[in-house]
């Protein structure tokens, strides 16, 4: 049995992954738990070295992925490649912290004593990756994992697994073993269920919705696992009067319209303060009509289309729900004339934080904006939110700039710029956006065991 991967673009056939057995999921667990006493024990210079060959095997084959992923997630091709060299980032930054992964020594409480702090690999891991970004969500976990000694099995995303059996095969070319990584696909619940009952699983990775987060989280309970959890968003992007306008508008469109809206940081509540709101509104409505909807297999960028239909019917619904209570269109609105899963880059003002739109994620290429009048008005109305995964601001006072970093509910603040991740900074949110980190040295301490030795009687 197989699972048919369709282009988002046309509806063609991508691809096939395995639709595997519950046994088969079963012996990818045994594999991975049975690898990790070998890799463990392996020097982290070693395994350095590993990830370091799997990375450059990659790099010189970008192009390669670039185009799987074109063709099995719809987004454009810069933007594929622009998350290739992302994802590369994870695989570099972690084959060089393999090696960094410090202990301490304690000033002892016996005066024939030592203390030691020692950081061993957490033990078998397992990852559940989303369907948006299909190579930099694998690397960024696998990475972190095998250079901490822990082995990992994934489930990528059904509607997007060619790209993860991509990376598999390199990582087998690189010399990775079988067992240190291994890749499922097949029933999500039941792999999840695998997952989660399995006691010789010690960690689990899950990127996704808060919905099934929450669902995951109670399941590894039952073993007290330790847990990564990167969920929903719902992230407030603030323009002040005294912004660099057109950096901000800039940012914003870049920020939203990556991957046709479909990621967790995109921007969802965009608050403009009143004395710029109206230009703003017309800036960025000029921006956006010049840029093209179409397929991603090309050179330039544009915005391709929605992932699926159950995506689509959710933007279509959203908007149309906020024109009915008296949102104003301000360019797009409705579906595409390109038919199939292409939806219209939209503009809706004259919002209120009521509306449905105001409290989900999007998902889509949809820019809601609201006015406000004051700092504080806007921090209460960001913060009023079940979310807390990342924060955009613009503006040229640095008490405000202070102010906000410390008042505003997010994980990630991010100021006078749209860009958010590399890998040397610590990726992950609050609330209801879960919890724990990815990238830089944080990163790697969610998959170790810290472990106190005293080593007595040293007058002897």
């Amino acid at each position: 049995m197989t699972i048919k991967v369709t282009n988002p673009a046309d509806g063609s056939l991508a691809g096939e992954a395995p639709d595997m057995t519950l046994a088969e999921v079963k012996a990818a667990v045994d594999r991975t738990c049975n690898a990790f006493p070998m890799w463990s024990r392996k020097l982290a210079r070693e395994r350095g070295e590993l990830l370091r060959r799997w990375f450059e095997l990659i790099r010189d084959d970008k192009r390669v992925f670039a185009e799987i992923m074109v063709r099995e997630n719809g987004k454009c091709l810069a933007d594929a490649m622009g998350e290739i060299d992302y994802g590369l980032g994870f695989i570099e930054w972690y084959a060089e912290e393999a090696r960094r992964v410090y202990g301490d020594t304690i000033p002892t409480h016996a005066d024939n004593a030592q203390v030691l702090v020692m950081k061993e690999p957490a033990g078998p891991t397992a990852a559940i990756t989303p369907w948006n970004f299909p190579f930099m969500m694998i690397t960024r976990k696998i990475a972190t994992a095998l250079a901490a000694g822990c082995t990992m099995v994934i489930k990528p995303s059904e509607l997007t697994p060619l790209t993860a059996y991509k990376l598999l095969e390199y990582a087998r070319r690189a010399g990775i073993p079988e067992g240190v990584f291994e890749m499922v696909t097949g029933n999500p619940k039941e792999i999840g269920e695998v997952f989660t009952g399995d006691a010789r699983i010690r960690k689990l990775s899950f990127t996704g919705s808060t919905a099934v987060g929450k669902l995951l989280a109670t399941a590894c309970g039952n073993d007290l696992k330790k847990m990564t959890l990167e969920l929903g968003g719902n992230a407030p992007f603030i323009v002040f009067d005294d912004a660099s306008f057109e950096d901000a508008v800039a940012a914003l469109v870049s920020a939203k319209l990556r991957n046709s809206g479909q990621v967790c940081i995109s921007p969802n509540r965009v608050f403009v303060q009143d004395g710029i709101h109206d230009r703003f509104v017309e800036a960025v409505a000029e921006r956006v009509a010049k840029i093209r909807v179409d397929q991603g297999l090309q050179d330039a960028f544009v915005v391709g289309p929605l992932i699926n239909r159950a995506g689509l019917d959710k933007v279509a619904a959203l908007v149309e729900e906020a024109k009915q209570a008296g949102a104003r269109v301000v360019l797009g609105g409705k579906p595409h004339a390109k038919g199939g899963l292409f939806y219209e880059p939209t503009i809706l003002a004259d919002l209120d934080d009521a509306m449905t739109v105001a409290r989900t994620e999007i998902f889509g290429p949809v820019f809601p904006i609201y006015r406000f009048r004051t700092e504080d008005e806007v921090v209460r109305r960001a913060n009023d939110s079940e979310y807390g995964l990342v924060a955009y601001a613009f503006t040229r006072d640095l008490g405000r700039a202070f102010r906000l970093s410390k008042n505003i509910e997010a994980g990630m603040v991010i100021l006078n710029t749209g860009s958010v991740g590399t890998a040397s900074v610590p990726f992950g949110g609050i609330k209801h956006s879960g919890y724990g980190r990815e990238g830089s040295y944080y990163g790697i301490e969610e998959y170790v065991e810290v472990r106190y030795v005293l080593m007595g009687g040293l007058d002897k």
